[in-house]
Order: C-alpha cells, then structure tokens, then sequence
C-alpha cells in the first residue's frame, strides 16, 4: 500500500472548565452523503425487488383491478360471482365497520386476490411456453412456422420492460432425463476415446448400473428436481468447479482486457480510469437490479443467478474443496503494478470517484519507484499453482498478524486491476 490518509470526524478535550469538542464538517458530511447513498440504495434494491416479484404484472395494474372492481360494484354488477359477500359477512370486527366500508374493504380484498391469481397464471403460462426447446435444434438462419407463432407467444406473455430477476420466478426446472437417454448420451460421449474392447467393457458396466442402483438414483433426483430451482447446479458447483485441485488460472478464472480493438488513448492511468469507472456503474446497475435479462433470440430469457457474484468474490482454497465467498457492498480495488498490491478507495462522499480521480489515483501508482516489500514480489504466484499447497500455505502463513489483515484485504475487493509494466497488442 503506497500511502495512507486517516480523518478524524471528531475530537475532543477534557478541560476543568467542561469538553472541548471539535467537529470537521468535512467528514461529518461525507458520512451524512453515504448514509443518504446507503438508504437509497436500500429504497431502490426494495423498490426493484418488488417490480420483480410480481412480474410480469406491475404495482400500478392492482389499482387497475381493484378501480375496476370498485367501478362494477357501483354499477350494481357483481363480478366476483357472490365471493365479495362472503368475504364480507367473514370480515373480523365487521360489526365496528359501516356498510360501505365493509363493501369497500370486501372488493378490496377480492380484487387483490384476482390480482395475484392472474399473475401466477400468466408465470405458469410463460413457464410452460419456455419448456419448449424445438427452437434450439433448428437449422441456424431457419425458423420454422411452429416456433416463430411460439417466440410471438413468448414476447407477448413476457411483459414489458423486465428487470434482470423479473423472469426467475417463471422459468422451468431443469427435465431429469431418462436414465436409457443418459446411458446411451455417456456411451455415445466416450465411443470415440475407446477401443473396441475398452468399449464393450464400458456397455457392460453401464448396463450392471442400469440394472442396480439406476431406478432408486432416478427416484432420489426427481425428488430434488421439484423441490430445488436446479437439481444440478449445487452438485456441479461443488464438485467440478469447487474440487477441481488444479490451477484455477487459466482454467477457471475470468477476466477482460482494455485492449481489443478500440484503444481510446496509451494513457495507461487514463484507460484504466474509464474501465474501473464504467465497471462500477455496470456493478451498481447489477446489484440493483437494473439490468435487462439476457435472452436467447432477443426473446427466450436466460437464468440471471449466475451475475450475483460477478463481483465483490472470491474462491477461497481448501484442502479438499474451496469455498465461494461472496461480499455485499465492497468499496476499495486491489490494484497490482510491478510485484506491488495497492488498495484503492472507490468513493467519496457517498458516490463513485470520477474517471478523472481514478486517473490521478492509478498515474501516482504509476510513477510509484518504491520496491516491493520482502515477499511481495512472487506473492501472486502462489494462487497459480495447484490448490491443496496454496490452501496448506495460507494456514500456515496468512491466519494472523500483518498477512492475514493484508491477505483479507485483496480478498474482499470488489475486483482485481492489474497495471502492466509492458504495453500489450491485439
């Protein structure tokens, strides 16, 4: 870490004629500004939350439902087929409520009821629309009749305008397949890695599994299938990504670079300014909400879990597994230039720092000529390697004192910026 600053808010001094108090306006508003920042979040996080949750209805269609409810009891027409009455003569402490406010609270409570009973109608419907897959083995530039009438089907049960979490509620769950398909998927998979020989021993023991242990597997993943949003996801996540024992570089790891195609300026401070600055708008976008869902053809909405922990993650080494840790609302970047690691603040005063702060911040990393501390230099290569050592290593070295604190720092950052010694090419 190259420099720190400390502010103090406030201090005081205990004299014999009372408590000499000082405050800095300085840092009393910029903790006012977070606060301000932090509930209107929350306002914004409940207010999309709740846009989602009733998808593909809306807030404003329940007062629809309910005026039109209203509006036919005044005209003396009873759309509810007698329900209003009941509900009605049922209401608690009725006989402390007027004629008319027990009418009223009656069509009400109907009308909302009506409300959410077509909205789960128009889930289902959507749902059984999108457990339609014929449009995925179709010829690419083809469409045939039956699908184009079942994408027109789709746009118009899918509402308008949705949100990044507006359709989880109505996709389908995954189909466990048959276990005959499965066996005939595996033996059609490894035909090409065996010999003749290899390959009949192979038909062989899957024909004994068949025969064994498959039909009580089945049951027991049909089970899961209905009460888990995906039977598989949980099991994959943990066994082919979390166990995997090799290096995760390469192998498991994302990452983007700034220098494909377009290069807006060599400035190096400057580009990485306008990156980090336009990925903080994307994150807070997406920890709102706030984004469209991706779809398939414009128009078949893909699962958004995967984007929870786009950021502000990590994947913690262990001897046996690893361990996804995910963090909410993190506000320093770990920056990484020549064997060095620098913490970098993201906000002031409740916002995000500007593309041109950003710039100042990487330009004084940049002309930093301090060497790395004792250690430092091949730190980051320990994260490369094969993950039982990196886990073993980090018991023994990063539990306590100064490694740990520094360690704890470069793992809850929102995201890992690296500043190259080398101009690179496309």
């Amino acid at each position: 870490m190259a420099e720190a600053h400390q502010a103090v808010g406030f201090q005081f001094t205990v004299r014999p004629d009372g408590v000499d108090l000082k405050l800095s306006q300085e840092v009393i508003k910029n903790i006012y500004l977070s606060g301000v920042t932090a509930w209107k979040k929350r306002a914004i996080q409940f207010k999309n939350g709740v846009l989602a949750g009733v998808y593909p209805a809306s807030p404003s269609s329940w007062l629809i439902v309910v005026i039109a409810m209203m509006s036919s009891l005044y005209i003396r027409i009873d759309p509810s087929l007698g329900m209003i009455d009941t509900i009605k003569e049922n209401l608690p402490h009725r006989d402390y409520m007027s004629v008319q406010t027990r009418a009223v609270l009656s069509a009400i409570l109907f009308a909302t009821g009506l409300w959410l009973f077509l909205i789960y109608l128009l889930r289902y419907t959507l749902k059984a629309l999108l457990s339609y897959h014929g449009w995925i083995f179709e010829s690419h530039g083809k469409m045939s009749t039956s699908t184009k009438v079942w994408l027109s089907l789709v746009k118009m049960f899918s509402g308008r305008r949705p949100l990044l979490y507006s359709f989880q509620a109505s996709l389908p769950r995954l189909p466990v397949p048959s276990v005959d398909d499965t066996i005939h998927r595996y033996l059609e998979s490894v035909r090409p890695l065996l010999d003749s020989e290899q390959f009949n021993q192979m038909e062989i023991l899957a024909n004994d599994f068949k025969n064994s242990k498959a039909a009580q597997l089945q049951r027991y993943l049909i089970l899961k299938s209905w009460w888990a949003t995906n039977y598989v996801s949980d099991w994959w996540e943990e066994y082919i990504y979390l166990r995997g024992r090799s290096p995760i570089m390469v192998n498991s790891n994302f990452y983007i670079m700034d220098l494909l195609y377009v290069t807006p300026t060599h400035r190096q401070a400057a580009r990485a300014g306008n990156v980090v600055h336009a990925m903080l708008q994307y994150r807070r976008k997406l920890e709102r909400g706030e984004h469209a869902p991706l779809r398939a053809v414009g128009t078949v909405p893909m699962c958004s879990t995967q984007m929870e922990r786009m950021f502000n993650t990590t994947r913690i080494p262990g001897i046996e597994t690893d361990i996804v840790q995910h963090l909410t609302d993190r506000k320093h970047l770990i920056v990484y230039h020549k064997g060095r690691f620098f913490q970098l603040w993201l906000y002031t005063g409740g916002r995000h720092l500007l593309p041109s702060e950003l710039e100042t911040q990487f330009q004084r990393i940049l002309n930093d000529t301090s060497e790395p501390q004792q250690g430092e230099l091949k730190l980051a290569a320990l994260t490369a390697g094969n993950r039982v050592p990196w886990a073993r290593t980090r018991i023994k070295y990063f539990s306590q004192g100064v490694n740990k604190v520094s360690l704890d720092a470069i793992e809850s950052a929102s995201f890992f910026l690296t500043l190259d010694d080398e101009p690179q090419g496309y």
